[in-house]
């Protein structure tokens, strides 16, 4: 028996009471990895729609794939094992078997399928509250990711192009068997030009910001860095300061009980108060993680309710600087969990704790 697979099967089928549906058809690559506790669909990792799905009633559970999907999704996803039946069509022939299994049934899913109530909204809700089993995995994530980090960092070079810093850091992220799903790198001018910046064949002269959200048995996390050679000029220092403080005030925010618009709000009061009243319009400022980098991104109307056991990643920039962990929501506060041992760190006190955020890392 598998408690954890069992646990999210009963609330699939509790919300299929409560939306007096009979089945759910599980589409997606983020909730077929969260159904089934860390397995994989996809091949294409560009798209959101997987290679197989899931067919959950309220009595059965089904694994609908084709010829060349099955032999894997049985011996090394060990899905059989989990109770599913397998229903495996010829690649080259055009059966419709989810249309055979529902016959007659009132069916929601994941996203859009013809006929079919979308439950997607609701399957984030669900899926954002992590079961201890997903927390440990989280945890072990966050910590891999931040290895990989480090290991990248430690081996920059000036010189070196943003497409080899990204391929070392996909290397780093992979030798941890992580996938890189986002591999963002900026060095000099583009850190201030670009928020998403992919990389190119520009090289490196002084300064550079690596990005790395990495995927693990489903769960995503995230992490940026930055790195300075040589002493940074005393505006950019200032911008370091500046976004470690939103930071922390948003990690102090996170709390069980408080909305993402009540977080967001407490952050732009800090962005304000410290000499950057627009710089949150730039770029979005994070919010609920989990299964996507992104579960929910906050705004200031965000309804969504902080609960302990929920995965997060805020991510204030401004203009040349910005800062990013993944941290785990517990009854009291958060746990920062992508924190690199020895990396310099700026100590913030917000409502009386510390809140430690990462510097920029100056190689001088």
């Amino acid at each position: 028996m598998n408690v954890e697979v069992d646990a999210k099967l009963s609330e699939i089928r509790a919300l299929l009471s409560e939306r007096a549906l009979d089945a759910l058809l599980v589409q997606t690559v983020a909730n077929f990895a969260w159904v089934t506790g860390g397995a994989a669909s996809y091949v294409n990792i560009a798209q959101d729609l997987g290679l197989a799905s899931l067919l959950i009633t309220s009595a059965g559970r089904y694994l609908i794939t084709n010829n060349i999907e099955a032999p894997r999704l049985r011996r090394e996803e060990a899905l059989e094992e989990q109770g599913w039946e397998f229903n495996i069509s010829p690649w080259y022939e055009a059966i419709d078997v989810v249309a055979h299994l529902t016959r007659g049934l009132r069916l929601g899913a994941d996203g859009h399928y013809p006929g079919a109530q979308d439950l997607s909204a609701d399957l984030i809700r669900l899926r954002a509250d992590l079961l201890p089993a997903e927390q440990k995995r989280f945890r072990e994530l966050c910590q891999a990711c931040a290895q990989a980090m480090r290991a990248t960092v430690d081996r920059l070079e000036p010189g070196m192009s943003e497409y080899e810093i990204a391929a070392l850091l996909g290397e780093q992220a992979q030798r941890r068997e992580l996938l890189p799903i986002v591999n963002l790198i900026a060095t000099d001018e583009r850190v201030y030009a670009y928020r998403h910046p992919l990389p190119t064949a520009k090289k490196l002269e002084r300064y550079a910001m690596l990005v790395l959200c990495g995927r693990k048995c489903g769960l995503v996390a995230s992490i940026t860095r930055l790195v300075h050679f040589g002493a940074m000029p005393a505006d950019l220092r200032r911008k370091v300061e500046a976004v470690a403080q939103i930071d922390a005030a948003f990690i102090a925010a996170t709390r069980p009980g408080r909305t993402l618009g009540e977080i967001f709000q407490i952050a732009q009061a800090e962005y304000a108060r410290l000499g950057y009243p627009d710089e949150w319009q730039l770029h979005h400022q994070g919010g609920l993680a989990g299964y996507r980098s992104r579960e929910a991104v906050a705004t200031p109307q965000s309804e969504l309710v902080v609960k302990a056991g929920q995965a997060y990643a805020w991510n204030p920039s401004i203009t040349g600087t910005k800062s990013e962990d993944s941290i785990l929501v517990n009854k009291d506060g958060a746990d920062i969990l992508t924190e690199i041992p020895g990396w310099p760190a700026l100590s913030i006190e917000v409502d009386g704790q510390r809140i430690p955020r990462p510097a920029t890392l100056e190689i001088v």
